[in-house]
């Protein structure tokens, strides 16, 4: 008898039956977050405590930081899948949480961000997942871009799957400085 493992430390494999465009957005934020993942577990105490230009925070904290965004992200998403506006969030209460956050995980270890990035990757992939193509095609205001009627598939690739790849950059580009 011959058994077939996975490799992906964040996620078990999709069932079969996964919506396909669910499926590829999930696939690109796993990916995204492992790639982050990798490049962060081999940096050095020194790397991890650097800051990044332009931005202040550490690479540490940065990386804390995407974890920690994704069960945001995906609750406004399947508010929009649900046709619900998002009402109220400012790029100020963005600005605002992103520094409460650098302040309050200042000092995260890289084995809690790491921990923390498998774990809420795995449960956003498998949100994504759960999401149909009507669901990834519905659309409502969304305060954050100006009361723009935007559909839940923007919001997932503007936000979710998109911040490891955004900071990863910012990352890379911190240690090549």
């Amino acid at each position: 008898m011959t058994t077939v493992e996975s490799h992906s430390p964040l996620a078990p494999e999709p069932p079969a039956s996964a919506n396909q465009r669910a499926q590829a957005l999930a696939a690109r934020l796993e990916q995204g977050a492992r790639a982050l993942a990798v490049v962060a577990q081999a940096l050095s105490d020194a790397q991890w405590q650097t800051a990044v230009p332009r931005d202040g925070r550490k690479i540490g904290v940065m990386v804390h930081h995407v974890a920690s965004v994704y069960p945001l992200e995906i609750r406004l998403a399947q508010s929009l899948a649900q046709g619900s506006p998002i009402i109220g969030v400012t790029m100020g209460d963005v600005h605002a949480m992103n520094a409460a956050h650098a302040v309050e995980h200042d000092t995260v270890t890289k084995d809690a961000a790491l921990d923390l990035l498998r774990r809420n990757s795995a449960m956003a992939a498998a949100a994504i997942r759960a999401l149909s193509d009507e669901e990834l095609n519905r659309a409502a205001k969304v305060s954050l871009y100006a009361d723009a009627p935007l559909t839940c598939q923007f919001l997932l690739e503007d936000h979710a799957v998109r911040h490891s790849y955004h900071h990863l950059a910012r990352i890379q580009a911190a240690l090549t400085a």
